[in-house]
C-alpha cells in the first residue's frame, strides 16, 4: 500500500511553495531557514491562539467579554476611557481604583474584574481623539492607525518586506492584538525617531516626546542621546515632552499628576510583588524572573545591577561607537531597555522581536546570534511558560543578546563577521 496519494503529494508541494513564497531572501540559507520555522510556528501558535480566543469569546453586545470576562480588547480599555475622561470632568479621580471601578461596573455592569489606570495622565492628550468614538469604533480605529504605524515606520528596516510578517506573527505581536495595547505604536515611534534623528531632528524629537505615555519604553533614550551628542534631538524631544505635560495638565489639572504618582506608581509596584505571583508570567524581566525562586529583595538587587549596566552599555556603545552598524546599536538600546527596567510587559517585547528579525533577515548575526534572536522571538511564550510556575529563565533571553550585540560592536574589526555588500548599501 503506497505512504502517500498523488493528493498528498500536490498538497505537500502547494504548502511547501506558499511558505516558500512568504520566506524572505536572505544572504545565507541558515538564515532562511531560521525565519522559515519561525513562519510555521510562529503562524501556527498566532492562528490558534486568536481562533482559541475569538472562539471562546461571549458575543453579547454592546461589549463582548472573553473566557475571563474581559471586554474584547482587553487593555484598550483603559486606554479608551482615558480618552473619555479628556472630555470629563475631574478625570484625576479614576487613578482612585475603587472611582475608577466603580465607573467601569456603570459602563459594563457589576462584577467586572478590577482594573486600575496605569498610564501618565498625557495619555489623556494622545487618546482624546479615540475617546470621541463608542468603544468598538475606536477600537477599530485603533488597529488601523497602529498596523499603519507599525508598518511605515518598521519596513525600511527589512531589506525583504516579508520579514515583517514574521514580526506581525511572532507571540509579542500576539499578545498585543489580543490585549489591545499600543507596542505597533510605540515600536513604530522608537523605529522611526532612530531612524530620523540624524535627517529629521525635531520629528525625532517629537516621537520621543510622546514615548512618555510609555515611561519604561523610552527610560534609556536621554542616555543614548546624551552619549551621542544629538542635542538637537534633545532639544526637540524636551518641548515635545513639556507641551504634552502642559496639555494633560490643562485636561486633568495638576492634581492628576500628583494622583499618577502618589496612588498609580504605588500600585504597579505592589501589583508586581503580588505573593501570588499573578503578573509573572506576563512581564520578561530579570526581575520577575527571579523573584519567585529568590525573593524580591534579591531580585531587586539583580534588576539594579542589570540597569546599571545597562546605562553603562548604552552609553558607551553610543559614545564610542556612534558610527557602527544603526541596526546593531538599536538592538542593542531595545535589549538594554528591557534589562532597564522590572515593569516590562511581554507584548512591549515587541520592538526587540522587530530589531532581532532585522538582523536576522539581513545576514548580520553569527550562529549564537541566531539563536538569541530566535529566542527573543518566543520570549513572551516562553514567559507565560515559566512565569506560571515561577522560575527563572526568559528573564536572561535580553540581557543575553544585549552582551552579544556589545561584544559584535566593540571587538576588533577583523573578527566582524563580514556583511554582505547588498546589506551594507546603503538605501
Amino acid at each position: 500500500m503506497p505512504l502517500s496519494t498523488p493528493s498528498d503529494t500536490t498538497g505537500t508541494r502547494g504548502v511547501s511553495r506558499l511558505l516558500d513564497l512568504a520566506t524572505p531572501d536572505t544572504p545565507n540559507a541558515a538564515d532562511r531557514e531560521m525565519l522559515r520555522s519561525l513562519i510555521v510556528l510562529g503562524g501556527a501558535l498566532f492562528v490558534l491562539m486568536l481562533a482559541t480566543y475569538f472562539w471562546t469569546t461571549h458575543w453579547s453586545w454592546p461589549y463582548p467579554r472573553d473566557k475571563v470576562t474581559l471586554v474584547l480588547g482587553r487593555d484598550f480599555l483603559n486606554l479608551w476611557m482615558y480618552g473619555r475622561a479628556a472630555f470629563g470632568a475631574d478625570p484625576a479621580r479614576f487613578y482612585d481604583v475603587a472611582t475608577y471601578n466603580d465607573a467601569l461596573a456603570a459602563l459594563l455592569g457589576p462584577g467586572y474584574p478590577a482594573q486600575n489606570w496605569p498610564n501618565p495622565p498625557n495619555a489623556l492628550v494622545v487618546m482624546a481623539p479615540f475617546g470621541l468614538m463608542d468603544y468598538f469604533p475606536a477600537l477599530a480605529s485603533w488597529f488601523v492607525v497602529s498596523l499603519l504605524a507599525f508598518y511605515l515606520a518598521c519596513r525600511p528596516a527589512f531589506a525583504d518586506g516579508r520579514a515583517l510578517l514574521v514580526v506581525a506573527i511572532s507571540p509579542a505581536a500576539l499578545m498585543c492584538v489580543i490585549s489591545g495595547q499600543s507596542s505597533f505604536l510605540s515600536t513604530a515611534a522608537l523605529f522611526a525617531s532612530l531612524a530620523l534623528m540624524d535627517r529629521r531632528p525635531a520629528l525625532a524629537g517629537l516621537l520621543i516626546g510622546l514615548l512618555t505615555v510609555k515611561p519604561q519604553l523610552g527610560v534609556l533614550l536621554p542616555v543614548m542621546l546624551v552619549a551621542s551628542g544629538r542635542w538637537r534631538v534633545i532639544a526637540y524631544a524636551t518641548l515635545a515632552a513639556v507641551a504634552l505635560f502642559a496639555a494633560s495638565v490643562a485636561i486633568g489639572g495638576v492634581q492628576s499628576w500628583q494622583d499618577y504618582l502618589t496612588k498609580a506608581v504605588p500600585l504597579m509596584r505592589e501589583v508586581l510583588r503580588d505573593p501570588s505571583g499573578m503578573a509573572m508570567p506576563y512581564h520578561a524581566t530579570l526581575f520577575m524572573s527571579f523573584r519567585g525562586v529568590l525573593g524580591d529583595r534579591i531580585a531587586d538587587a539583580i534588576q539594579a545591577v542589570a540597569a546599571v549596566g545597562a546605562v553603562a552599555a548604552v552609553y558607551a556603545a553610543f559614545r564610542y561607537r556612534k558610527h557602527a552598524d544603526p541596526a546593531r546599536l538599536r538592538a542593542l538600546l531595545l535589549a538594554c531597555t528591557i534589562c532597564a527596567s522590572p515593569y516590562m510587559g511581554t507584548y512591549d517585547v515587541l520592538p526587540l522581536t522587530c530589531a532581532a528579525l532585522a538582523l536576522l533577515a539581513d545576514g548580520k548575526l553569527d550562529a549564537l546570534g541566531r539563536r538569541l534572536a530566535q529566542l527573543v522571538f518566543w520570549l513572551p511564550a516562553l514567559q507565560l511558560l515559566f512565569g506560571n510556575i515561577q522560575m527563572p529563565g526568559p528573564g536572561l533571553i535580553a540581557p543575553a543578546f544585549a552582551v552579544y550585540l556589545l561584544r559584535q560592536l566593540f571587538m576588533p574589526v577583523n573578527e566582524t563577521a563580514p556583511v554582505p555588500a547588498s546589506v551594507a548599501a546603503p538605501s
